[in-house]
């Protein structure tokens, strides 16, 4: 799922994230130890390598979109040497016609999907359908136990639905007062503004009292507007699409069986999509282009990025991630960013298919921990890389989101946690990086951190092409920086616990420590 509003969103109602002070710019790509805030160490890294050549790594990003004209990135897209633009023909034969710079499994011929239903509404209706009028007091064996699972769908997803219009409430009573700041200012929104906007009530000084804590992180009043706007559609809509046949809209625009799961020729060649700001974020984080006196740098200097098209605003479907994975694999990735997820997967076992088929082609896979606060020991989200066979892939790095701040608040107030499920943490607060039409800005999220340990993994296997995609795992995992002290558990309020408790590794990836690890120089890592 994606989520352009986190930002917003946990602003408005995370206190911890109120106290923080505003990020350096470009702080991920810092060094703990030189500049005391807790990046990846990548310019020392570089140094480290200054006599070593790269092989260039096809990393695929399987997102919602990619802007593949920005500034920053049009000279690192992946490009189909097998292919001729535009001539309606599928030249290499791979299956997929006119495919030059990747792919997308959410558009047709002539139109694309945008919004989709949650998972959780997919397996609602489809179960509603068949027991909503149905005699179940004679239902014995595997029909009675999938009615009780129906209970229980049941009740989450109306329970969803509740937490939906909730959050649309409150995004709705900001609106409101900024439109009365506003018409207090003759029709404009500033921090002057706010500062002499005269409440009307006891909500408004509340409300003005955390405008307060935007404008003083750095937050302009036209972004916030932004922001507002664009939640209050994202909610809109996820209300909108959960109580449709999503099926039947998702037939009908990409021309896709959903009862043919084994079809994976589907889909066109429009890999930015409608709304291609994460894919382009996540892109522009792993690899936009280095010294090139625009924009940004990114992390890796030597990948092509792939992009293939498969997250909607709302749940991915199984079928386009592993039809996805597989695309990305067959096609040259050594490595395949996935910043997405969800909690319930009725098609698992394609996807776990396709997560053996990738470690069969030594194929490394990045994933998103996830963005609730949520503790991912006690509730798995998918995809995941706990096989339905109880077999676990070992080429999996499950990223939790870190941030420039040190001290209690170093873990991101809205990562997912999990001492056996997540791996390391990585930058992912307040990461400055693309967005469409040649634009920047700041998105918070695992989205974010995922990346960067993709350009982190990109760069090891540029420089050490001998490694298999579990050796890159495990050098990561092995040259983390440990936090020994205790930082608040995402989603407690205040509790603390030592990193350790959170992560596998109990520390923060770092891509200086993996290079000395890898060229033998490492006196002493942490």
């Amino acid at each position: 799922m994606v989520k352009h509003c986190i930002f917003l969103l946990l602003i408005f109602f995370t206190s911890s994230l109120l106290a923080q002070k505003k990020a350096p710019k470009n702080w991920q790509l810092l060094n703990p130890l030189t500049d005391k805030v807790y990046g990846i160490g990548l310019e020392n890294a570089y140094l480290s390598l200054k006599d070593k050549k790269a092989n260039t790594v096809i990393v695929a990003v399987i997102d919602s979109g990619t802007d593949i004209e920005h500034e920053d990135l049009k000279d690192i897209i992946w490009k189909n040497e097998g292919e001729i633009a535009d001539n309606n023909i599928d030249d290499d034969k791979n299956g997929y016609i006119d495919d030059v710079n990747g792919w997308s499994f959410l558009g047709g011929k002539n139109s694309d999907i945008n919004y989709e239903s949650s998972e959780l509404a997919r397996i609602f209706h489809k179960l509603n359908k068949k027991f909503e009028n149905a005699d179940t007091s004679k239902l014995i064996d595997a029909e009675l136990k999938e009615f009780i699972y129906y209970k229980k769908i049941k009740i989450s997803f109306f329970n969803e639905q509740k937490t939906l219009e909730l959050q649309l409430n409150n995004i709705q009573f900001f609106s409101s007062f900024l439109d009365k700041v506003k018409k207090q200012n003759n029709g404009l929104l500033s921090k002057e503004a706010l500062k002499n906007f005269v409440p009307e009530n006891g909500l408004d000084k509340k409300i003005k009292k955390r405008m307060k804590f935007l404008f003083l992180l750095g937050l302009k009043p036209e972004k916030l507007e932004e922001e507002l706007k664009n939640g209050k559609e994202n909610f809109e809509n996820s209300l909108k699409y959960n109580q449709m046949n999503a099926d039947s809209i998702r037939e009908y625009i990409v021309g896709d069986d959903l009862s043919n799961l084994n079809n994976p020729y589907y889909g066109c060649n429009r890999v930015k999509g409608p709304d291609a700001l994460h894919g382009t974020h996540v892109s522009g984080i792993i690899a936009a282009i280095r010294n090139n006196n625009i924009g940004i740098n990114g992390i890796a200097a030597n990948v092509k990025i792939m992009p293939i098209r498969a997250v909607p605003n709302g749940d991915e479907r199984d079928k386009d991630i592993a039809c996805a994975i597989k695309y990305a694999v067959d096609n040259g990735a050594k490595i395949i960013n996935m910043s997405f997820g969800k909690y319930y997967s009725p098609d698992k076992k394609l996807v776990d298919d396709a997560l053996n088929y990738a470690l069969s082609k030594d194929v490394l896979l990045i994933h998103a921990a996830g963005n609730d606060s949520k503790n991912s020991d006690k509730e798995l989200s998918f995809p995941n890389r706990e096989l339905i066979s109880d077999r676990i892939v070992p080429n999996w790095i499950e990223v939790g989101a870190s941030s420039f701040s040190g001290g209690k608040n170093l873990i991101g107030s809205f990562s997912n946690f999990g001492k056996t499920k997540v791996d390391l943490f990585a930058p992912g607060v307040d990461i400055y990086s693309t967005i469409p039409d040649n634009k920047y800005v700041n998105e918070s999220g695992t989205s974010m951190a995922s990346p960067t340990v993709a350009g982190v993994a990109a760069v090891i296997r540029g420089y050490f092409p001998e490694l298999k995609a579990d050796e890159v795992k495990a050098v990561l995992m092995k040259t983390v920086v440990r936090y020994k002290k205790k930082v608040i558990i995402p989603g407690s309020g205040n509790r603390k616990v030592k990193m350790k408790e959170l992560c596998v590794s109990g520390g923060i990836v770092n891509v200086n420590n993996a290079v000395l690890e890898l060229m033998g120089l490492n006196k002493k890592l942490n």
